[in-house]
């Protein structure tokens, strides 16, 4: 059984469709990728799986239970999380402040401790910069805080929206690679990317998004080896 499932998901921002009938499946320790142009709806596809849009048809399950009507922040108690486009740090708050945002929902306080050092050794530079303001941040060490901040939420769906978008070469190598990392440790993670070979090189299974609707699925190798994903994606013709 998946762990997340939409069927036939649609949604409209006022009269415009965004999505339509869009249909796919996350398994349990999976990397599952969208890629697709700018506007295509993946970003929308990750806000209705996170409760902030509704759907107009369609539904969501999640651990076999359908949540297409749950609030968002009773989706983050199933354990779903995200770290959302444009990383959303609280400027004014500590490195650690902020990821102690990403616990509001646990009552597991015991082992909140445990998980900051979880979090410190996937992100080293974090843990240097636990007392500095977020808002000091560099775009890269933004996004780990980011990540981290869903990470100490404990969830069983990580969903990463355009996690490389603005860093610097050396920090999206590094990003991708503590992804892969997270993957491993047990968490499943569903992957909104522009950068398609990152992205794409790293998931089991991907969709490909154009005008709010999947054209393409397959292995994360089969679409890297798709000559029209190559051309509209990667860059080869």
């Amino acid at each position: 059984m998946a762990l997340l499932e939409l069927s036939d998901v649609t949604v409209h921002y006022g009269r415009i469709r965004a999505l339509s009938s869009v249909s796919l499946s996350v398994a349990e320790g999976e990397v599952v990728t969208l890629i697709g142009a700018n506007g295509a709806g993946k970003t929308t596809t990750m806000r209705a799986i996170s409760g902030i849009l509704p759907l107009s048809s369609g539904r969501i399950l999640f651990d076999g239970r359908d949540i297409s009507r749950l609030r968002a922040d009773l989706r983050v108690v199933r354990g779903i999380c995200q770290a959302p486009e444009g990383r959303g740090v609280f400027p004014g708050m500590t490195v650690r402040e902020n990821l102690e945002m990403g616990c509001y929902t646990r009552k597991d306080r015991k082992n909140v401790a445990a998980d900051f050092e979880r979090v410190f050794a996937l992100f080293p530079r974090l843990a240097e910069r636990r007392d500095q303001a977020g808002g000091t941040l560099s775009g890269g060490e933004q996004q780990m805080v980011a990540i981290g901040r869903a990470l100490m939420a404990r969830p069983r769906l990580l969903l990463l929206d355009e996690p490389s978008m603005g860093l610097a070469p050396r920090f999206i190598q590094q990003i991708f690679h503590i992804i892969t990392e997270i993957n491993e440790q047990g968490t499943t993670v569903l992957l909104v990317e522009q950068n398609a070979r990152q992205a794409l090189s790293r998931a089991h299974r991907a969709h490909v998004l154009e005008t709010g609707s999947i054209v393409r699925s397959g292995t994360g190798a089969e679409l890297l080896a798709d000559p029209s994903v190559k051309e509209a994606y990667l860059g080869v013709a």
